[in-house]
């Protein structure tokens, strides 16, 4: 992480202390974040994770102070980032969490909110030659219900998977919904490829509604592929000819090795040099 933070608009040291005890944010996971990818000074699909953002505030029944707008966020974004010396390419998380209170009486529905940067190395200009070994992290079940949808900062089954992935030397693992079906892995969505039609899970089936993945259905249709929202059963992912998944911070990475099945990418490269090689 860089030497600074923006903490509610102030730029500060980033081993500055800036949350009690009594947030909310700390208390219950009572809050949102957005993940995103700054290259030469500019927000990669910034109109979709705003978008997402401020769907969720309101979800959540925040306040919306007139200071507290995607053009004020957008600016210190960059100019934390500049002040990290991470322009040129940076990772940026942005924090929106609910502040003093306990479960029956907050203080306020104002947002606070916490900003910060991380240097990127190379770009995304080309596709992994070596693929993703994932399986599934078995004991959590997503819900399927209005909240499944954020990138909450309530993340446990995320951040379980990614402890048993890394315990079990995968790359990452899928999630199941309360179905026992597939709905997106510990960082990403994830697109299946089966007799040329492209597959993902729906928004119903409890998966994050990924800025990637929103912006490569879209593009995809356009273009004329086929694109189908489907449930995924685990033993039918096991039938598909490509798996790869998606995420705003490496755009996509394909799945070679799914338990006992093994994957190529023909298509999902073509997919990648078309609509992720030269996203700036």
């Amino acid at each position: 992480m860089g030497d600074y933070i923006n903490f509610n608009g102030n730029i500060v040291r980033s081993d500055q202390p800036v949350i009690t005890t009594e947030s909310r944010g700390f208390r219950y996971g009572d809050g949102i974040f957005e993940t995103m990818r700054v290259t030469a000074g500019s927000i990669i699909f910034s109109e979709y994770h705003f978008d997402r953002l401020f769907s969720g505030i309101q979800l959540l029944q925040f306040e919306q102070p007139a200071f507290f707008t995607r053009e004020v966020l957008a600016q210190q974004i960059n100019d934390l980032c500049k002040r990290n010396n991470h322009q040129a390419s940076a990772r940026v998380r942005l924090v929106v969490f609910r502040g003093k209170g306990g479960l029956y009486d907050p203080e306020n529905h104002i947002p606070n909110y916490v900003i910060e940067s991380w240097p990127l190395a190379g770009d995304n200009s080309d596709i992994e030659k070596e693929g993703l070994t994932i399986d599934i992290f078995p004991d959590a079940r997503k819900s399927t219900d209005i909240f499944s949808n954020l990138k909450s900062n309530n993340y446990l089954p995320y951040a379980m998977g990614a402890l048993y992935a890394k315990k079990n030397g995968l790359n990452d693992c899928f999630i199941l919904n309360s179905h026992g079906r597939i709905c997106d892995s510990t960082i990403a969505n994830i697109f299946c490829i089966k007799d040329k039609i492209i597959f993902t899970p729906g928004l119903s089936e409890g998966c994050v509604s990924g800025v990637m993945r929103r912006y490569l259905f879209a593009s995809l249709l356009a273009a004329g592929f086929t694109v189908q929202e489907k449930e995924m059963e685990p033993a039918w992912l096991q039938t598909a000819d490509e798996i790869f998944l998606t995420n705003a911070i490496f755009g996509i990475r394909w799945v070679e090795y799914w338990r006992d099945q093994s994957f190529q990418n023909k298509i999902t490269s073509s997919i990648h040099q078309r609509f992720i090689k030269n996203i700036d």
